[in-house]
């Protein structure tokens, strides 16, 4: 499997424009010993449990069956007696009938060769490393007779990796949660527009495969400004990492993590399989029990962080304690996208797959409205420019808006039984509409992409003269297989990044396209056409890309 599951842009400016290198120092190693202990102890705890059940299960089986286990056991033991003297009266006969044979010409253990590795005693328990008394470990590396470099040839060497992990104020950063053979990583990014390159600064290694990210500036515990990632994946926790250091090796935070002493029990094994149900118990209020499909940080309230599940609850955490909040239950489905209302900063959106999208005040979910959709939803977001209004994507290729002061009211825990009247509907792919994202610098441009590997940007005119009037600008096949993301960069209006099933990111401004600036060049103030290359699409160089550049 290889793909690309998520992707976050990183505004001009926000990372450090020298990246502090990981340091695993004696206050680290304590943080993370502390929570591998926990680890480690949950793990133990959970095997014993499991034995004890099988063990149980084993039992009542037997028991069942009318089967005696202590009659078998003498039986076999009587068995085997009585095939030890068969073997005892016949191996007089044998050893004479072996001593007759010819030698097996295949027969080499007189040449001992299962010792053939192992040395004398004469060179010393420690092998090949017995004449390591003259090598000598030195604090300062001055001292050491054996290091050459010169002050100046090691000033050099250092400047010039600090100026290759140089983040300039013009660069934007660019996460993508990669995945490619078994490999789970986040790949982050610099994306200089002004050259048009786009090559991986450093990458991070996941214990689990990523499905959603989402970039935020707020630093856990202290609440100072920050440059970090939340990571959902396939296991129940949320990671935050700082994109601000290099070669990190454990997460800032982690969200939902069980306290030591607390263990997320699995369910009962199944009648007659002896295999597991589920992985985790039901869901509860203080922590997910299933992977994490979706995230979304509170601009307004910025300690807050707001989760959807797999487990079907959604959960705000505050990000000063890594702890939960509060949890709901809108679906009785997976909750596969959700998004705060960027103006009232408590209201959330979200979407299942039950085919259902609700917004609620968090403070009063009963109060909530919802509306019922053709398909799952894949995603659902705010329209940045007319607060009441949202988007949603469907399995089954659709884009819809909706007004969600005409949506039918519904309580916290009822089902969504009616469908409302879309501003309009759209029938945007061949195939799910798996990506969807509103240009956040100008009104009426919508980008969608879809397992039909198509991504296409449409014009949404919403004028009192032409009124929910959507066409299709431009379409393109970028080469990166069935598209999952497509993202609108914070800083140019007209560039979007993707990333699809080929583990393959790509940056396009779509300006290079006549159709698309005859669409929207107007409505952004001071447009200038820009010359670029490739039709305006910058992907990260392959060494093969390399090669061929040196034949040409």
């Amino acid at each position: 499997m290889s793909l690309i599951s998520s992707l976050a842009w990183v505004k001009r400016g926000i990372a450090e424009e020298h990246p502090k290198k990981y340091e695993l120092d004696d206050k680290e190693m304590e943080r993370i010993s502390a929570l591998a202990k926990v680890e480690l102890e949950d793990a133990q705890t959970e095997l014993a449990r499991a034995e004890k059940e099988a063990n149980e299960m084993d039992e009542r089986r037997a028991k069942d069956e009318g089967m005696d286990v202590e009659n078998d056991k003498d039986d076999e033991e009587n068995e085997e007696n009585e095939q030890a003297e068969e073997d005892e009266s016949m191996s007089g006969d044998d050893d004479n009938t072996h001593k007759q044979q010819k030698k097996d010409p295949n027969d080499l253990s007189e040449y001992n060769l299962d010792n053939y590795d192992q040395e004398d005693n004469n060179t010393g328990a420690l092998g090949a490393f017995s004449n390591m008394k003259g090598l000598s470990y030195y604090k300062n590396p001055e001292e050491d007779p054996y290091v050459t470099l010169t002050q100046e040839e090691k000033k050099e060497e250092e400047d010039e990796i600090r100026e290759e992990l140089q983040v300039l104020p013009s660069d934007n950063m660019l996460v993508s949660a990669k995945t490619e053979d078994d490999l789970s990583i986040l790949e982050v990014h610099v994306y200089d527009d002004s050259q048009e390159n786009l090559y991986v600064h450093h990458d991070l290694m996941l214990p689990s495969f990523p499905l959603c990210l989402e970039w935020l500036d707020y630093a856990p515990g202290t609440g100072a400004p920050g440059n970090l990632i939340a990571v959902g994946t396939f296991e129940p926790e949320i990671e935050i990492w700082s994109l601000d250091k290099i070669d990190g090796m454990y997460p800032d935070t982690i969200l939902g993590k069980l306290e030591q002493g607390k263990s997320a029990k699995l369910s009962a094994p199944a009648a007659g399989t002896g295999k597991k149900k589920s992985k985790l118990t039901k869901a509860n209020d203080e922590y997910h029990t299933d992977a994490i499909l979706s995230l979304s940080w509170n601009k307004l309230h910025r300690n807050i962080l707001a989760s959807g599940s797999a487990d079907h609850t959604v959960k705000l955490w505050d990000l000063n304690t890594s702890k939960a909040l509060r949890s709901f239950n809108p679906h009785n489905e997976k909750v596969q996208s959700l998004q705060w209302n960027e103006e009232q900063g408590e209201v959330l959106l979200t979407g299942g797959y039950d085919k259902t999208v609700r917004t609620f005040d968090t403070r009063s979910p009963n109060d909530g409205v919802g509306c019922l959709v053709s398909a799952d939803v894949e995603v659902c977001k705010w329209d940045p420019f007319i607060s009441h209004n949202f988007y949603v994507s469907t399995e089954n290729g659709l884009v819809q808006q909706f007004d969600a002061r005409n949506l039918s009211s519904v309580k916290h825990g009822e089902r969504v039984s009616s469908e409302s009247q879309a501003i309009f509907t759209l029938a945007a792919h061949d195939g799910a509409t798996s990506a969807l994202d509103i240009n956040p610098h100008f009104k009426g441009c919508l980008a969608t992409g879809g397992t039909d590997k198509q991504i296409k940007i449409w014009n949404i005119d919403q004028s009192e003269d032409n009124l929910n009037n959507v066409t299709l600008t431009t379409s393109r096949d970028m080469d990166i297989g069935r598209i999952f993301n497509v993202s609108f960069s914070p800083d140019d209006p007209l560039v979007l990044a993707a990333g699809g099933s080929k583990a393959k990111l790509q940056v396009w401004d779509i300006g290079t396209n006549a159709n698309v600036r005859n669409a929207f060049s107007g409505r952004i103030s001071n447009y200038q056409e820009r010359q670029r290359q490739n039709d305006g699409v910058v992907g990260v160089q392959s060494d093969n890309d390399e090669d061929d550049y040196e034949d040409e």
